[in-house]
């Protein structure tokens, strides 16, 4: 992909900015400088960073701007190592509510519509982007947060909410229970904004069919704004992306070097007007590709596949690697399987054992599914795997992201 001039010049300033503070980017790129960037590729010859720099820079390493600008924190999500804190400053959270605002429209979403917020609000970014363009638009925000799903689907009744935001797995979850008792026909949802996590046809299709709304995927990270970054439009063929508030690449992750326009590669994000914590080069270890040509809706903006999965996400298993995106389309092209499983490594007497446990559609015998999957398993991952159908619903949901696979090997 190819930087516009006005891409450039932006990331030229931002790197004049970063070199002359005392900051993280002074230290990282010590000895640049930022007029010998004259052209994409001096630019594209930075190193990268990556979340280890994020981690190492805490708490307030990435800061750029004097305390008195940074109005608001956030940090990622995760629940292991060091966190990553980002500062925003004020123009920060102004332009991620325009962004947001403007996945909303993407979406067809006005000021007539009541929005439901179920992603977390505090320190993760999720929640209040969410409301943060809801009430840019002039729609009614009803932020909810996570969990309590008996209070979630009494508002949604009583409120009459028309879009519903979530993670795909607390959607399957909210889905499930509205089938469960009979409330399809007395809601008024019409629209879905998914984000967080990725999720297959299956899912998406069970989702869509239950709660009887159209829906959407939504991107984001918290080192970069948060969701709201990327937003898929009517006709569902990838996610435009805001490429006068960022700059993408997308690079083969053990090379680093540009994947051809089209391939399937890593994303990397630069930020071309954040204020508190401008970031240059971030691996973000999503997989996905450049979407070419015009969206037949008529949108200017560039667009990207939905993600296909991450670089970490990825478990080797007696030299075959293995990433949920793959299991996740294998289930799809298998009459009676579900959306639904979860994948248990093991090590035992000295072998390296993959279970898999998948939830069949009712109706379905667990001993005439078990050698279908294991055949079809065996037949697109290269691998045996012992399989173990159950019954909808006995898998575990999750009101946040859901765990797919678990390595109990180390």
């Amino acid at each position: 992909m190819r930087m516009n001039d006005n891409q450039f010049a932006l990331i030229q300033q931002n790197l004049k900015t970063l070199m002359s503070s005392k900051g993280f980017y002074s230290r990282k790129l010590h000895g640049l400088c930022p007029d010998d960037i004259r052209d994409q590729a001096d630019f594209e010859r930075l190193p990268f960073t990556d979340k280890g720099d994020l981690r190492e820079a805490y708490p307030l390493g990435l800061q750029a701007v004097p305390d008195e600008q940074v109005v608001r924190i956030h940090s990622s999500s995760g629940t292991t190592g060091t966190p990553v804190i980002i500062p925003y400053t004020r123009q920060d959270v102004d332009d991620w509510a325009r962004l947001f605002a403007r996945c909303y429209r993407t979406a067809g979403i006005t000021n007539l519509d009541r929005i439901q917020i179920t992603p977390g609000y505090g320190l993760w970014t999720a929640g209040i982007g969410f409301q943060a363009g809801a009430e840019l638009i002039g729609a009614m925000a009803i932020p909810m947060g996570p969990g309590n799903t008996d209070k979630q689907l009494r508002m949604m009744q009583d409120l009459r909410s028309t879009v519903l935001c979530a993670t795909s797995s607390y959607a399957l979850l909210l889905a499930e229970e509205i089938a469960k008792r009979g409330l399809t026909g007395s809601l008024h949802l019409k629209k879905g904004v998914i984000g967080s996590e990725r999720w297959g046809e299956k899912m998406r299709k069970r989702i869509a069919d239950e709660l009887g709304v159209q829906l959407y995927d939504i991107y984001g990270l918290t080192e970069i704004y948060g969701p709201g970054i990327g937003m898929s439009c009517d006709y569902a063929c990838g996610m435009h992306y805001w490429d006068d508030y960022l700059y993408f690449e997308i690079i083969d992750p053990k090379t680093g070097r540009a994947a051809p326009d089209g391939e399937v590669g890593e994303l990397v994000i630069t930020t071309l007007r954040k204020q508190g914590a401008p970031l240059i080069r971030y691996r973000t270890h999503d997989l996905t590709r450049f979407l070419p040509g015009d969206c037949p809706c008529g949108s200017p903006y560039p667009r990207i596949d939905t993600i296909l999965g991450r670089t970490d996400d990825m478990v080797k298993v007696r030299g075959v690697n293995i990433f949920p995106g793959q299991i996740d389309e294998l289930l799809s092209g298998i009459d009676g399987a579900s959306s639904e499983y979860q994948v248990m490594v093991d090590h035992l007497n000295g072998r390296d054992i993959l279970t898999l446990f998948v939830e069949l559609e009712p109706g379905r015998a667990a001993d005439e599914m078990e050698p279908l999957i294991h055949r079809v398993f065996r037949e697109k991952i290269g691998l045996a795997a012992v399989v173990k159908p159950v019954g909808i619903g006995d898998l575990p949901r999750s009101e946040k992201k859901s765990t797919r696979i678990y390595d109990n090997r180390y």
